[in-house]
């Protein structure tokens, strides 16, 4: 598989796949146009959105309501690196929600796969061509 980058101008970056284009740019502060999530933010975002998927399915799969179901990520760095050293996501459950279900709702939430990535990192290499 592939993805194209582009660089549409200033310092925004997108990226095509799959017949999509994501666009990210720069807070204004950092030079952008604040005009899409920056790359870090979509990076974020994917470890929450794909989390979120799979407590979903969760529930669809068991034909359990899912009004109220909800989720909130929140993240630490560490003074030293100034990298995220921790990720905690709040598994915010229906009203009703069976008690039977708790501990494999929050281990199905766990097995999303861009969490599985960042555990067994990819190698990444760089070549200009």
């Amino acid at each position: 598989m592939s993805m194209e980058i582009r660089f549409p101008g200033g310092v925004a970056v997108e990226a095509l796949h799959k017949g999509m284009t994501m666009h990210t740019d720069q807070p204004v502060a950092a030079g952008g146009k604040g005009s899409a999530p920056a790359p870090f933010d979509l990076f974020l975002a994917s470890i929450g959105t794909c989390a979120g998927f799979y407590a979903l399915r969760f529930c669809q799969e068991r034909e359990i309501p899912t009004e109220g179901l909800g989720m909130t990520m929140s993240w630490e760095r560490s003074a030293e690196t100034k990298l995220i050293s921790k990720i905690r996501i709040e598994l915010k459950l229906p009203e009703g929600f069976p008690e039977k279900y708790r501990a494999a709702i929050v281990r199905a939430t766990d097995q999303c796969a861009v969490k599985k990535h960042l555990v067994t990192a990819p190698a990444i290499e760089v070549e200009a061509v």
